[in-house]
């Protein structure tokens, strides 16, 4: 009799177990793949195709995924636009925490590390000598320990898969160049040393190339290159400026945005040999791949 009571609330239990499970998998099913996130009066969600939409906040802008997916950083504006800072918030658009608030400068280009514990973001200002300033920093992923890292000089930091920095080195004579460091900034290298300008380097998934923009051709286009600064080939060849290059999970794709003589903004998918480019999203800009497939 205990032996049929225990067979029969062991069968009960696997049963309900099925059940939960597949009513998990059927919830999951109805959740939109939301993959990319873009600016556009705020910040969107879409998936890979585009076809999907979903604003998850009015203001703010240059989503950067946490690696895991659920978190996002990002820039907003604060004191007629004078103030930027850094801020977080779940991948819905819920729980915003602001984590900077220096007055007047532009803290922006946020980046995570990743092993999701920090973040590295640039800041802008002009001094009182109107001199204008170019900085990386970081800080825990909480906001804490915020600290300048000093020998960087220049913006839009982007963490490689094994821990250290690419960036652009601050204008000189009206240039920026890609360059690599440790996290503390030591070991600088230059990757790139022309008179063009060179911005937005992003690493791929597998940590052996970079996209960035450049302009060496007298248009912005998208390049991509290894990650020694070898092999430097142009993916892009058209009208309009072309910005903000982001992987796939995979590496196999590229997204950027692209904007006409009109001045719309669309963003664009591409191969990541240059082929097949197509328009995913109509009004758009500083697009961002999460680096979780679904």
């Amino acid at each position: 009799m205990k032996t049929t009571k225990l067979l029969l609330l062991f069968f009960t239990l696997s049963l309900n177990t099925v059940i939960a499970q597949k009513n998990k998998e059927n919830d999951e099913s109805k959740l939109p793949p939301y993959t990319i996130a873009y600016s556009w009066s705020g910040i969107n969600l879409t998936d890979n195709e585009g076809k999907s939409n979903n604003k998850i906040v009015t203001s703010g802008g240059y989503a950067a995924w946490s690696p895991d997916g659920k978190r996002i950083a990002f820039y907003a504006k604060y004191d007629d636009r004078k103030t930027w800072s850094i801020h977080t918030m779940n991948s819905d658009g819920t729980d915003w925490k602001r984590l900077t608030y220096i007055k007047n400068k532009w803290d922006n280009s946020p980046t995570w590390s990743p092993d999701g514990t920090k973040i590295a973001f640039s800041r802008e200002y002009e001094d009182s000598a109107k001199n204008w300033h170019e900085e990386v920093w970081i800080m825990n992923s909480d906001g804490s320990n915020q600290a300048q890292i000093k020998p960087i000089k220049g913006g839009g930091p982007y963490f490689t898969p094994d821990g250290r920095i690419v960036f652009h080195s601050a204008f000189k004579d009206k240039k920026s160049e890609i360059s690599i460091a440790d996290i503390d900034g030591s070991n600088i290298t230059h990757l790139i040393d022309n008179e063009a300008e060179e911005q937005h380097p992003e690493v791929s998934p597998n940590g052996k190339q970079i996209a960035f923009m450049s302009d060496r051709d007298g248009n912005k286009e998208i390049y991509v290159m290894n990650i020694d600064g070898s092999n430097q080939e142009q993916l892009t060849a058209s009208e309009g400026a072309k910005w903000y290059p982001s992987w796939s999970p995979d590496g196999s794709k590229l997204i950027f945005s692209s904007t006409t003589k009109d001045g719309k903004r669309n963003i664009y998918m591409m191969n990541k040999d240059g082929s097949s480019v197509t328009k995913i999203i109509s009004n758009g800009t500083q697009p961002a791949w999460s680096k979780i497939a679904n």
